[in-house]
C-alpha cells in the first residue's frame, strides 16, 4: 500500500464470485486503476476518476458465501463519476460486454437550477448495478 493513497470517507467493499474475472472487467474493460491488491482472500483496491472501491472474492464456507445469491447487491446502484460515459460504451462494446442500459441524458432539478448528466448502467460479472454519469452542467428552469 502506498502512503499517498488517501481513503474515501465512504469506500464499498464488494463480494465477488470469482476475483480475476471482477478485476478484468473493473480494470481491462471499465479502466479502473488497481491500486494494490492481496492474495488471501483475493482482494483488490480499485480507483476511477476519485472514486474507490474494493473486490474481494467469497471464500466458500463463510457466513457471506452462504447467504450470497446473484446478482449480488439488489436493490442498490453505484453512482460513480466520469469524464466520458462513451468511452466506456466504447470499450463494453469492444469487449463484447452487455451494457444494461446505453447512454441517456438526464436532468435533475434542484430549486430553479436543473442539473444535467450523460448516464448509463452497466453491471459487473457478479450483478452489481453501476450508473456512469458524465457532467452535463447546469441550466435556469424557464
Amino acid at each position: 500500500m502506498t502512503n499517498s493513497l488517501k481513503f474515501n470517507p465512504l469506500l464499498p467493499e464488494l463480494y465477488v464470485s470469482n476475483f480475476e474475472t471482477s478485476l478484468y472487467f473493473y480494470v481491462d474493460i471499465i479502466d479502473f486503476k488497481l491500486e494494490y491488491k492481496r492474495d488471501n482472500p483475493k482482494f483488490g483496491f480499485l480507483s476511477y476518476q476519485g472514486s474507490q472501491l474494493m473486490i474481494q472474492e467469497l471464500v466458500s464456507g463463510e457466513r457471506e458465501a452462504e447467504k450470497m445469491e446473484q446478482p449480488f447487491g439488489r436493490g442498490i446502484n453505484f453512482q460513480i463519476e466520469t469524464n466520458s460515459t462513451q468511452t466506456i460504451i466504447d470499450s463494453l462494446n469492444k469487449n463484447n460486454y452487455p451494457i444494461k442500459r446505453g447512454i441517456k441524458d438526464n436532468w435533475y432539478q434542484e430549486n430553479n437550477i436543473l442539473h444535467g448528466c450523460r448516464e448509463i448502467l452497466v453491471t459487473d460479472p457478479d450483478g452489481y448495478l453501476f450508473r456512469f454519469s458524465e457532467d452535463l452542467g447546469e441550466k435556469s428552469v424557464s
